[in-house]
């Protein structure tokens, strides 16, 4: 009987010793939890084609840049330049309550909706490339892109000089084509400076061989909107041809090549991703571009965002990266890792 007794107070002794441990040690991981877990931050990139090279490569940007500085994801999320989709997205990643957003959106007509719609939930967004504006023009959220114009400029300047290396400012066979993109203000100024500069440096050319044509940045429209001028005008013999960006330069150099045209015509490409292929070759239309660097743009817009999550840093409204010439000459020294 003793011993039972005594067993009984032993039994009992270790279960309270047991339980008194248990809820030690349940409190020390509680608070292990509560004040040793790092909040998991989480950046969308919203891009409007992001099957296009430009994108890709500044998702890819983007997504370094973010989690150097802390990130535990980046989410690259391609619109297929359709608004439908790009909405969708948006409502997406304020649903996962993400912690920031970059985009390049597929119709600047969505901005105002884009901005409201973050701002409510609380989440702060960047315009990489292409700004979130109001009817106006007036930025509605903190955008890092190129100087457009100042780079349309250096198009405009480069071509004209080649015209005139070339004999092409005095003859009549030869024409000029720009190929516009209207609806993109990001990409406005870059022809206005191209068609303004080249004017400038060559004011006895005459407007009667100047011509334009719209396309929506996608190489197939640039395609298709350079072969119906140049099929139009069969009187032009060389052609001289600046565009809004890359795809529509690599678009124009095909329908030269089709039309039996691209060894005595000459075309400018702009940003130099789709141009180094075409340096590659043994020959193409393409004789140079404007560089200017995805890396720059998707790194900068992120780091933009994040110092702002981070550091509560105040985001600048506009954050533009520079530009230069490349040709197949000096591509490989100017664009580095970028030229492979």
């Amino acid at each position: 009987m003793k011993f039972k007794k005594q067993m009984a107070v032993l039994l009992g002794t270790l279960l309270v010793s047991t339980l008194l441990w248990g809820c030690g040690s349940g409190t020390s991981d509680q608070g292990k939890s509560a004040g040793g877990d790092k909040k998991k931050l989480v950046i969308a990139g919203i891009y409007k084609a992001g099957d296009q090279v430009w994108f890709i490569d500044e998702g890819k940007a983007a997504e370094k840049a973010a989690k150097e500085m802390g990130a535990s994801d980046f989410l690259f999320i391609d619109a297929k330049m359709n608004p439908d989709t790009y909405l969708q997205a948006i409502d997406n990643v304020i649903a996962q309550k993400v912690d920031g957003v970059v985009t390049c959106i597929p119709d600047q007509k969505l901005s105002k909706v884009t901005v409201e719609k973050l701002k409510q939930a609380g989440i702060p967004v960047v315009a990489a490339d292409d700004a979130l504006q109001d009817e106006s023009g007036k930025k509605l959220a903190p955008w890092v892109g190129i100087n457009a114009y100042k780079i349309g400029q250096v198009n405009g300047e480069w071509m004209a000089n080649y015209a005139k290396t070339n004999g092409f400012d005095k003859d009549n066979q030869a024409g000029l084509l720009i190929l516009t993109m209207d609806t993109v203000s990001s990409c406005v100024p870059r022809t206005q400076g191209e068609e303004e500069k080249f004017k400038e440096l060559l004011p006895g050319f005459s407007g009667d061989r100047i011509f334009k044509a719209d396309y929506n940045g996608e190489t197939d429209k640039g395609f298709n909107g350079a072969a119906a001028i140049f099929t139009a005008h069969p009187e032009i013999k060389k052609w001289m041809v600046m565009t809004a960006n890359e795809e529509g330069a690599v678009g124009a150099v095909r329908a030269l090549e089709q039309a039996g045209l691209d060894k005595s015509s000459c075309v400018i490409g702009l940003g130099g991703y789709l141009a180094k292929d075409e340096f590659k070759k043994e020959y193409s239309a393409m004789k140079a571009a404007t560089y200017f660097s995805s890396d720059a743009v998707g790194g900068t817009s992120v780091k933009v965002l994040m110092n702002y999550i981070l550091k509560k840093e105040e985001m600048p409204m506009e954050t533009a990266v520079d530009a230069a010439i490349v040709t197949k000459d000096n591509y490989k020294q100017i664009m580095g890792k970028n030229a492979e």
